[in-house]
């Protein structure tokens, strides 16, 4: 009797155990890139043959990319401490095996936008196929369409006071973005309502 009870107890406690403190892949905070498209995370630091994210050090693809400009390259530097003015983003924009590179550059000083550019996986290596540079500018990946948003500026306008925002959308055709709409947003200067128009 001493001994099953004995065991009758061990077995309580390791199922005790087995019932509290890990909560599955939730203690490991929100799921990664990869988990969203299904892919398995490889037990090893190589990467998985079925996943369609692969981390790229963004810093590195700008300051290596001949398309990217000298005046863009020399705002690579880190603002404070290790920060760099760069964001990466990661999506399907062009329909490859591996998942498409959406960065954008800002400016230390005033955080302004200076650069968007799209990097599509070809062959292992990342390849450029979109930039913009005409600042202020920032790009977003919207579903599988790539939205370039710019605020433009007449020569009597102040940093904080544009005189419209354009937000163009665009698409992958024929391999290369194709503009697809353009959305025109006027600043009023009376202090009314903006006025906005779109082109299709």
């Amino acid at each position: 009797m001493i001994a099953a009870g004995a065991a009758l107890a061990a077995l309580a406690l390791f199922v005790a155990a087995c019932g509290t403190g890990g909560t599955g892949t939730r203690d490991e905070g929100p799921a990664h890139a990869s988990a969203a498209t299904g892919a398995v995370a490889p037990a090893s630091p190589s990467p998985s043959p079925t996943s369609r994210y692969r981390l790229v050090d963004a810093v590195s693809l700008l300051k290596k990319d001949p398309a990217v400009s000298t005046a863009v390259k020399q705002e690579l530097k880190p603002c404070s401490g290790d920060g760099y003015p760069v964001e990466a983003s990661y999506g399907d924009l062009t329909g490859g095996s591996v998942n498409d590179v959406l960065v954008n550059v800002w400016a230390c000083g005033d955080s302004v936008g200076i650069g968007s550019y799209v990097y599509r996986d070809v062959g292992g290596t990342y390849k450029n196929v979109f930039k913009a540079e005409d600042s202020p500018v920032f790009s977003e990946i919207d579903g599988t369409e790539l939205t370039v948003t710019k605020q433009v500026y007449d020569t009597d306008d102040t940093a904080a006071n544009p005189s419209r925002e354009t937000v163009i959308t665009y698409d992958w055709r024929a391999g290369r973005f194709s503009e697809r709409t353009r959305h025109e947003t006027y600043y009023s200067r009376t202090g009314g309502d903006a006025a906005a128009t779109q082109d299709n």
